[in-house]
């Protein structure tokens, strides 16, 4: 399994945002993560600047999202909506915008759930549970 690095993740959403400006062809995942990036102007300019923006450190304590694990969560749940993986996601995310979210805004709830998720089973040391996640979800309104 492909486990990149968080130097990686930082290159691969400067490179696809980079082509992405310079109108060049966005091959695979890139055009993915640029469908992405552009619900987020609010991160423009941190892509627009990797020299200075790729080493930055974003500390959980400090209450600030990191934009780049966001980014990277909205591209999971994107494959996990693509594949119905956890199966139900695909309902939960309708119901969510059933209740008068837009797509945006359910895919946030779901990458909330979905992060909580992730650092549970790591500080519990154990691999992630799908369906927690899914109870999660089915619990926000």
């Amino acid at each position: 399994m492909f486990n990149p690095s968080r130097d990686q993740v930082r290159q691969f959403f400067f490179r696809a945002w980079a082509k992405h400006r310079a109108r060049r062809p966005l091959l695979g995942l890139e055009s993915q993560a640029v469908d992405v990036m552009l619900l987020h102007p609010e991160y423009y300019e941190l892509l627009d600047q990797p020299a200075e923006s790729a080493g930055k450190e974003y500390p959980t304590e400090s209450g600030q999202m990191n934009p780049f694990l966001h980014l990277s969560l909205h591209l999971a749940i994107e494959e996990q909506l693509a594949i119905d993986q956890p199966q139900g996601i695909r309902d939960e995310i309708r119901r969510l915008m059933t209740g008068g979210r837009d797509r945006h805004q359910a895919l946030h709830v779901a990458l909330e759930c979905l992060g909580e998720m992730v650092w549970q089973s790591q500080q519990q040391g154990r691999e992630p549970d799908a369906a927690s996640y899914l109870e999660q979800l089915r619990k926000s309104s």
